[in-house]
């Protein structure tokens, strides 16, 4: 069989606030989520065993593990007969960026396995094995706008959201998600947080930004005292014209700047990657890439 294809398409947390810790020792969220339409490239060629091959920009960033390999494994264990094979991973996106590369790479792993055993993995059996992989897997399972609340395994899909665009900056460093999350010091969550009512934006962008701007990330802070690059991201992106909302992705350090059409935000990286040519930067759509 030929090799099957699929895209780990970056994940960017609009709003992350943080409810407090939980008895389990994890983070209750409740955050706005939508995928930019530049990611890590999967290919999946299956046969017997599993093998993982990385390669990319980014490959060497890696230390040796990968989610995908972890997806894998999991539903071989769930389902004894499923075939595997060799996965191909063209690592483009900026690692331990806070924009879900490795769970990313782990849904494309996920989908492909589905595509090469149809029939036999259900995309309802893979979203039940993607909260035991790593949080975020779930939500870039579908890759499309969302509500996620839990500690980022429980889903609502968002509707009407807008097409726009968005210019995404990286400043050379990387940040462990553990060590922001360490550094919050967030407090006992003292109760189960209320149920969240249905997100529809109507395809109207600025009541998207009317909601974005009413609630912030509140890893921002952390992550900008354990690295200052992510402060001078955050300043360099808010100088940019016609940038609407700015903030950090999840951890970080990525940084990212929301634009009413994406033409503006090619026009906005242009002039950013002028003055910061060591810096990761791209633009693209916000949304669903896979709508695109």
């Amino acid at each position: 069989m030929d090799a099957l294809r699929d895209i780990a398409w970056a994940k960017l947390n609009l709003t992350l606030e943080v409810l407090g810790r939980r008895a389990d020792g994890f983070h209750e969220l409740h955050s706005l989520v939508a995928f930019a339409g530049v990611g890590d490239t999967v290919e999946f060629t299956p046969q017997d065993g599993l093998d993982l091959r990385i390669e990319g920009p980014f490959a060497t960033a890696l230390d040796g593990g990968n989610l995908i390999v972890v997806a894998a494994k999991a539903a071989k264990a769930q389902i004894p007969d499923l075939t595997l094979g060799r996965f191909r991973l063209v690592k483009t996106l900026p690692v331990a960026a806070g924009i879900g590369g490795g769970s990313a790479d782990a849904a494309a792993a996920l989908r492909l396995i589905v595509r090469a055993n149809e029939g036999v993995l259900t995309e309802a059996a893979a979203a039940a094995l993607a909260p035991e992989i790593g949080s975020d897997v779930a939500v870039c399972l579908k890759s499309a706008p969302a509500l996620i609340t839990g500690r980022g395994e429980i889903v609502d899909p968002v509707r009407g959201f807008p097409p726009c665009g968005v210019v995404l900056a990286n400043p050379g460093v990387g940040l462990s998600t553990a060590d922001v999350y360490g550094a919050l010091s967030a407090p006992p969550l003292d109760a189960a947080p209320d149920g969240t009512p249905p997100l529809d934006f109507a395809g109207d962008f600025d009541r998207l930004i009317e909601y974005a701007s009413q609630r912030g990330n509140d890893l921002e802070p952390v992550a900008a005292r354990l690295a200052p690059e992510v402060g001078q991201a955050l300043a360099a992106l808010r100088r940019l014209d016609g940038a609407r909302l700015v903030r950090l992705s999840g951890s970080g350090a990525t940084c990212f700047a929301v634009f009413a059409t994406p033409r503006a935000a090619l026009r906005a990286a242009t002039v950013l990657a002028q003055s910061k040519p060591d810096w990761w930067i791209t633009a693209s759509m916000l949304g669903d890439p896979k709508a695109g």
